[in-house]
């Protein structure tokens, strides 16, 4: 099997997508996961609290596919966030800090203001891994 080959990757442990595309990526050693909004894990629906909330549950969903996408914090290479709420980045940046505490170094991060986002979220979060 070509190492370049193109695999799609599903994780059970979060709620599965809404429309036809690809939650995860897998080409040679780069790992793309599509844009996640703050999809409950048991419900699947929207979950509550503005930007803050949804950023936590968005990184806490991305933490509980992290196995079953073959890869660790420690590959993420860069996040995009993308907000409808600029004003409220604080509380973004509040969950951020949270989970990305402690000795580990953040990944690179780009933030950019939109108008919408899918299922009225605040905030969607794309994550791209490279694997060592």
């Amino acid at each position: 099997m070509n190492s370049n080959h193109r695999v799609c990757i599903q994780s059970a442990a979060i709620p599965a997508p809404r429309f036809r595309y690809s939650p995860c990526v897998k080409i040679g050693p780069i790992v793309q996961v599509s844009g996640m909004i703050a999809l409950d894990p048991i419900s699947g629906q929207l979950v509550d609290g503005g930007p803050g909330a949804e950023t936590a549950c968005i990184l806490a969903n991305l933490q509980r596919a992290l196995s079953d996408y073959g890869v660790a914090l420690d590959d993420l290479l860069i996040a995009r966030i993308f907000t409808t709420r600029f004003e409220s980045f604080a509380e973004i940046n509040a969950a951020w800090e949270a989970f990305f505490g402690g000795d580990m170094t953040p990944p690179a991060r780009t933030s950019v203001g939109v108008s919408a986002l899918p299922l009225g979220a605040s905030v969607e979060i794309e994550f791209s891994f490279v694997q060592s």
